[in-house]
């Protein structure tokens, strides 16, 4: 196929969004978000999703898609990605692709080994003692079960690694023993560029960011989430801290200074994987080099 699917991959907060819409525009097309917590109608403010302005100026794909009571995995991102792509491609050459979520990005670009699927009562005892018990329960079974698995960059990720120590407990396998390393080839083209700023200056806009979600009402919105709180949805950053202030945990301040930092730490382990993928061209979220740089690639 004589196509196109222009990735705009990042951090949170480095303009990703601001620039995959101009671009978009620029190519008369489509945006399919790549955001694996965009896709819940119920979660707007702490997931920092496109506003109802930004989402009329081009069609948006994967936004609103689910409810939090739906389970969204990698390999059901890329059967929809895929599918809804060689739909845009019926109209246009081209199709924008965005979002922090490097697992699907992978999942769509590359294909995902096959792994045994989800238990629903194991999974659900697995979570329920991660609530009481914390991460670092969830580290101490895999040291024993899986010390390898421990050595990515998913250590601190919640969900990574309840679904490596439900693969393990079902099969008595690591989960990364699945990973063939095979890459599924896809029939279009595709331009990845990863966004990067300086760490100071995005450090300083997740700071903002993080105000500017305050005051357009994320107290309010995690409040009325919070009797959801045990679902997998919302182990989310900007939810998680608001539901221990609600707990009495912590101050507001206190929960506000928690987002900020976990945010940041966030923003670092998805920088750290995406360097680790070759495919990904870096620049600076500059909209005229961007734009170059892609037209030089179709």
């Amino acid at each position: 196929m004589n196509k196109t699917c222009i990735i705009l991959a990042g951090p949170t907060a480095v303009g990703k969004t601001a620039l995959a819409i101009p671009l978009a525009q620029h190519f008369s097309t489509a945006v399919i978000s790549a955001d694996s917590r965009q896709c819940y109608r119920e979660l707007d403010i702490g997931v920092a999703k496109p506003t109802p302005a930004e989402l009329q100026l081009v069609p948006h794909y994967f936004i609103n898609t689910h409810s939090i009571f739906d389970e969204v995995t990698a390999a059901g991102f890329a059967g929809y990605a895929l599918e809804t792509i060689y739909e845009l491609f019926r109209k246009h050459d081209v199709v924008v692709m965005t979002g922090g979520t490097g697992l699907y990005l992978r999942a769509f670009m590359f294909g995902l080994d096959p792994v045994p699927p989800a238990d629903p009562l194991l999974r659900k005892q697995l979570n329920d003692q991660f609530l009481e018990h914390g991460v670092l329960w969830l580290q101490l079974q895999l040291q024993e079960l899986d010390p390898a698995f421990l050595e990515t960059d998913h250590q601190q990720n919640p969900h990574r690694l309840l679904r490596a120590l439900e693969v393990v407990k079902l099969t008595g396998k690591p989960i990364r023993s699945f990973h063939s390393g095979i890459k599924a080839k896809r029939d279009f083209h595709i331009v990845p560029v990863a966004l990067e700023l300086p760490k100071e200056m995005l450090y300083q806009r997740i700071n903002n960011r993080v105000t500017a979600m305050m005051e357009s009402g994320l107290l309010a919105e995690a409040e009325h989430l919070f009797s959801h709180q045990k679902l997998n949805a919302l182990q989310t950053v900007g939810y998680r801290e608001l539901f221990a202030f609600f707990e009495g945990k912590c101050t507001l301040d206190e929960a506000i200074s928690a987002i900020r930092q976990n945010t940041r730490h966030c923003a670092k382990r998805q920088l750290t994987w995406f360097r680790r993928e070759t495919a990904y061209h870096w620049m600076a979220p500059d909209y005229e080099a961007v734009l170059a740089h892609i037209s030089s690639k179709i």
